[in-house]
């Protein structure tokens, strides 16, 4: 997030439209989105999530495997896979659907390393799908292993999920030899999104899924694996919010939607928000002051137009609210119209690992990405309470929590315009960042969350692309 200057150039704001997505129940539409505690029309739901207990392990043959606990997991989610695409792919494509059957596994630590699409593995911590043969491979020693600790089995299965996407674009016509890389990976993204939610209904035969920690988990895996240097010409996954937004996009609406998916339609939803910096060094971090924090209320202030704005404390988050349970590092008291910020603790929610200034760092693979705007949209958070306030919202249920991210999302789209503060490239991978960890940005005024990251996410993503109507027609 940067302090615009007099000569900066201004971005253009966002103006895809996000459609909200309907099923017809006894004669009136009900949206997926009435209940906070479903997830895109399924149950919000704990338990487990990875392997099916009981599941025969897969017998495919796979070159090079070793029998790993990785080895095993990646091959029956190739099984599964193409038993889902095998009722799937007609749906969706003309023609035969025909499974993939080519399959690898290496050791990138082994420096007299096997062959995978022609070039040798040592060195590649990595998964892939080769458009030569058709085979989808992995790194069973260093990728896979690393994926399955931090965040559980299924985040490997989502990665085969994505590889056989890319084996299902190229079956069926759907990739041309002119498709921009960054719409492949998006189409790919978004097919995994409806296999898992194929998962998630329990129609595998070899995993299960729970909507809350478990695709939580799925979801922060993309996050880790994002794109995050915004001028690296490398970078063609796409950003955590690219990621996660296809992702949704298929979960949602399963796969015949992401086959729409094409450059017209990336373009428009990621509109102008920005993608590059301008400026060789340019980091687009604003430090967290009250002086800085000043300015992002002012912001608010203007895109909402309260009548009476809150007022800003910076004693801390605790203003001694006599309706309202305080939450860290930032609360919004009714009563006095408050909003309470702990600057030490937003301080460091808004520093970088990078420079952190006690040294220290975030994991290789880490869903945790702090940042300054981080910061500052806990505070669009809390604001949006005034707003709820205003209109006479509820605080303290379900859908404010909703509301309170689907409105920052508002609040978001409209920084990416210009003034003060401008959004910044990466900023938008913070917030999401924020949704699937702690969710404070996405809580009611007592500090209260939905269980799902996917719904926090989705709320705030709606915001951002949608704008306020879209936020009026899901939460009210």
């Amino acid at each position: 997030m940067r302090r615009a200057l007099l000569v900066a150039v201004a971005v253009a704001g966002a103006a895809a439209i996000l459609a909200g997505c309907t099923q017809v129940v006894a004669g009136h539409a009900v949206s997926i989105y009435d209940d906070p505690f479903t997830v895109a029309g399924l149950p919000a739901t704990g338990g487990p999530s990875g392997p099916r207990p009981g599941a025969p392990h897969s017998t495919l043959s796979v070159r090079g495997a070793d029998g790993s606990d990785a080895d095993t997991l990646a091959t029956s989610a190739i099984d599964d896979l193409a038993a889902f695409w095998s009722t799937e792919y007609p749906a969706v494509f003309a023609g035969e659907f025909r499974p993939v059957t080519d399959l690898m596994s290496w050791d990138p630590t082994v420096e007299r390393s096997s062959r995978f699409c022609g070039d040798g593995t040592y060195g590649v911590v990595n998964a892939g799908y080769c458009t030569r043969d058709g085979s989808i491979g992995w790194d069973r020693a260093v990728l896979l292993p690393m994926l399955m600790e931090t965040f559980g089995p299924m985040a490997v299965v989502m990665v085969i999920a994505h590889e056989y996407g890319h084996a299902v674009q190229h079956d069926s016509g759907l990739a041309g030899a002119d498709s921009p890389t960054l719409v492949l990976e998006q189409q790919a993204d978004c097919f995994a999104g409806a296999y898992m939610r194929h998962v998630a209904a329990g129609r595998s035969n070899h995993f299960t899924l729970n909507t809350s920690d478990g695709l939580n988990s799925v979801m922060a895996a993309m996050v880790a694996v994002r794109d995050t240097d915004p001028n690296d010409p490398e970078g063609v996954h796409g950003t955590a919010f690219e990621r996660v937004t296809a992702f949704q996009i298929g979960f949602t609406d399963g796969a015949r939607a992401c086959s729409r998916i094409d450059e017209a339609e990336v373009d428009a939803r990621r509109a102008q928000l920005p993608q590059q910096f301008t400026r060789p060094g340019e980091t687009g971090e604003m430090p967290v002051t009250e002086e800085a924090i000043g300015v992002i209320v002012d912001s608010l202030q203007s895109e909402f137009a309260l009548p009476q704005p809150p007022k800003v404390v910076y004693t801390g988050a605790d203003t001694g609210c006599p309706d309202a349970t305080s939450t860290e590092p930032v609360s919004y008291c009714p009563a006095t119209r408050t909003i309470g910020v702990s600057m030490p603790e937003l301080i460091d929610r808004g520093t970088p690992y990078d420079v952190d200034p006690a040294g220290g760092g975030a994991d290789e693979l880490s869903v945790d990405v702090r940042g300054d705007f981080g910061a500052y949209v806990l505070v669009a958070s809390r604001f949006t309470l005034a707003v709820q306030q205003q209109v006479g919202d509820s605080l303290t249920e379900p859908k404010t929590a909703l509301r309170a991210a689907c409105l920052s999302g508002v609040w978001t789209s409209a920084t990416a315009a210009g003034g003060s503060p401008t959004l910044s490239p990466g900023d938008l991978d913070e917030a999401v960042s924020g949704l699937l960890t702690d969710g404070v940005m996405a809580s009611d005024v007592d500090g209260n969350t939905v269980p799902s990251g996917f719904a926090r996410v989705d709320a705030f993503r709606a915001g951002v692309l949608g704008g306020r109507d879209a936020c009026t027609n899901r939460y009210g």
